[in-house]
């Protein structure tokens, strides 16, 4: 989390220090007029920044992702950055628009036309001139746009389905925005570096936004493939999926995930990958029913359904630095660790690894198999059975494991429950970036 929180901070307070230098209007007393241009322009460059680097964000580059620290991370800071684009573009909306609502209700005094003509005015080409009422028409109604496409993509009740459908249309509205702002970025910030930053950041956006059009995305990390075998587990709520890859795959790491689209119209979703790699063409993913779609797949997915798997993504790949590890699994958490345990029986590293996995119910078979893989492996496991155990806490797992303190924690499970684990060991000295969580959430 802390790489998302500095990318985060530094974009925005970058921008914010570079609008300053090539606008010093804040530093002495000006006139409302000046000052409101000036804000105007401000919230319009913070909103295209953050937007652009969202944009960027879209196209899941493997070399973003390295820095971020896995895909997951790149789209829990994308969300943030279209949060903070959605609340700027609102600044500069009322900016614009806020002092002529004042003066018809009588709260403050209507500015003189001319004034208002002089102080918007831009000393530019001809043609920027010329472009400058469009610019203001498309970018009103485009601010319209984004306000319900980012509304909607916040709304977890929305049907993914058409989110994936809805929220690609904001690379149309972005390209026009980019118009926007070009044209009607205060010219005298063509003379400083704020221009070149906020050009070049909308021009990669840009690059972006075309991407995501054309449905490319992701292109050079997909492989078509087949449903192989299908095994429902109704006790559990689990559907185990078996893929035979038509094309070649790179492989993948134990702990990453892929997205899957069968093909079947609700477009791709992420799942992690529940098998290591052995140059077989086979991909294994358990699937938990927590949603619509995935309740239904058991009953609508099919042996020889054509399927598109891309990936693999995610840095939940257990490279951490101690000897001593520390797994917390919850529900179908347990995925990228039966990956790695099966990874661990044919390959040891020699690493003190527990296990703690939290679960509804004591089902005597899939407890028997994780404990018997867990031994194969050398991994101390422990299950805890919430209805039995109470729910379990950071104390727990303290009492069993005595030097924690020099142990990687990798978490997978409800984020909530990561969260509140995570900040009981911070709080007793355990070091933030040796808790790795995975997060579920893509939007």
């Amino acid at each position: 989390m802390t790489r998302i929180k500095v990318t985060f901070w530094v974009l925005c307070i970058g921008l914010t220090a570079l609008w300053l230098v090539a606008d010093p209007v804040l530093s002495h007393t000006a006139p409302f007029s000046q000052t409101r241009l000036s804000l105007i322009n401000y919230t319009g460059i913070i909103a295209m920044g953050v937007i652009s680097v969202a944009m960027i964000l879209a196209v899941r580059s493997s070399k973003v992702e390295s820095y971020i620290g896995g895909l997951d991370k790149s789209y829990r800071l994308h969300k943030w950055l279209g949060v903070a684009g959605l609340v700027m573009a609102i600044a500069h909306w009322l900016w614009i628009s806020g002092p002529g609502w004042l003066a018809s209700i009588g709260m403050m005094a209507p500015a003189p036309r001319e004034r208002t003509s002089t102080a918007t005015a831009a000393q530019g080409p001809a043609l920027l001139h010329a472009l400058q009422n469009p610019a203001r028409s498309v970018g009103q109604w485009c601010f319209y746009a984004t306000v319900i496409l980012v509304v909607l993509a916040l709304l977890r009740w929305f049907p993914y389905r058409y989110f994936l459908k809805t929220h690609r249309l904001l690379a149309i509205v972005f390209l026009i925005l980019v118009f926007h702002g070009v044209v009607l970025l205060k010219f005298s910030y063509w003379s400083h570096a704020i221009s070149y930053v906020i050009v070049a950041l909308m021009a990669a956006g840009t690059v972006s936004a075309i991407i995501v059009l054309f449905r490319r995305v992701g292109r050079t990390h997909r492989a078509v493939g087949e449903v192989a075998a299908v095994t429902t587990r109704p006790d559990v709520g689990i559907l185990q999926v078996s893929i035979r890859l038509k094309d070649r795959w790179n492989g993948h790491d134990a702990g990453q995930f892929a997205f899957v689209n069968f093909e079947d119209g609700e477009g791709p979703h992420p799942f992690t990958i529940s098998s290591t790699w052995k140059d077989d063409g086979l991909l294994l993913f358990l699937i938990k029913g927590l949603g619509d779609y995935t309740r239904e797949l058991p009953s609508t997915l099919k042996v020889g359904t054509l399927v598109t798997v891309e990936g693999p993504y995610g840095r939940f790949t257990f490279e951490g630095r101690n000897q001593r590890q520390i797994w917390v699994s919850a529900g179908i958490g347990i995925t990228p660790f039966v990956s790695r345990m099966q990874e661990l029986a044919a390959h040891p590293d020699g690493k003190t690894i527990d296990l703690f996995h939290a679960t509804g119910s004591r089902d005597i078979e899939p407890i028997d198999q994780l404990r018997k893989l867990a031994e194969s492996a050398h991994v101390l496991i422990r299950v805890w059975v919430a209805a039995e155990d109470g729910k379990m806490t950071g104390e727990d797992i303290r009492k069993v494991v005595p030097d924690w303190k020099s142990a990687d924690i990798w978490f997978c499970g409800p984020v909530i429950f990561g969260k509140e684990l995570r900040e009981d060991f911070v709080s007793h000295g355990f070091p933030m970036n040796s808790f790795h969580q995975e997060l579920f959430h893509l939007r």
